[in-house]
């Protein structure tokens, strides 16, 4: 089923394309953009702010939470009557190491709160973390997306694939933009939106 839409688009290829497109743009504009940081990292606040800011110009739902019970394959996400309770839990999981905000980015996958774009969202919340914890983000292009994919599959049952991927890909390269847009293009790439380079936006 096609989400409503902004632009009025009913062709699924049509939307995916421009969903990449103006998303990605946003994602561009976020580097360095001051607002985020009205909201603690790992906050659900930061999240939603975060999606919001992708997706304002697509969905009308960009920033609030699903009203709608998702399935990915096999894998059924928390139930909308729980995720409320399940993103309060989340947000009081602590962060102070590494195995901590992998395993804080691993539940709040599982809760899975928006309709669409929760991939692309929580790298960019997951990398916010990791900066303010530890000095670090992840090098996004050191992780194969077949690894990841299914790393993040068996996560909810155990997280140490995932841990392991992750910390190989660990770097202190903050303030760099370029890693930066590249990331932006990988976390793209975990779901098939790969027509447009961040770079080039």
């Amino acid at each position: 089923m096609i989400p409503k839409n902004k632009l009025n688009l009913t062709n699924p290829i049509e939307l995916a394309q421009q969903e990449e497109k103006l998303t990605k743009k946003r994602a561009v504009a976020l580097w360095g953009d001051p607002q985020l940081a009205t909201y603690a990292a790992g906050s659900v606040q930061r999240l939603t702010a975060i999606h919001h800011y992708l997706f304002q110009d697509i969905y009308d739902f960009a920033g609030e939470l699903r009203t709608i019970n998702i399935v990915k394959g096999h894998f059924r996400f928390a139930p909308v009557i729980y995720l409320s309770q399940a993103l309060q839990a989340i947000e009081q999981m602590p962060q102070a190491t590494f195995d901590e905000i992998v395993e804080k980015y691993v539940e709040m996958n599982v809760a899975h709160p928006f309709r669409e774009g929760n991939g692309r969202s929580m790298c960019i919340w997951l990398d916010d973390i990791l900066k303010q914890e530890l000095g670090y983000i992840i090098n996004w292009t050191k992780i194969d997306k077949t690894d990841y994919l299914l790393a993040m599959e068996r996560s909810p049952i155990k997280d140490l694939e995932l841990k392991h991927l992750l910390k190989e890909a660990l770097t202190d390269e903050m303030n760099n933009r370029e890693l930066y847009l590249k990331g932006i293009d990988s976390s793209y790439d975990y779901e098939g939106l790969n027509q447009y380079k961040a770079s080039e936006l």
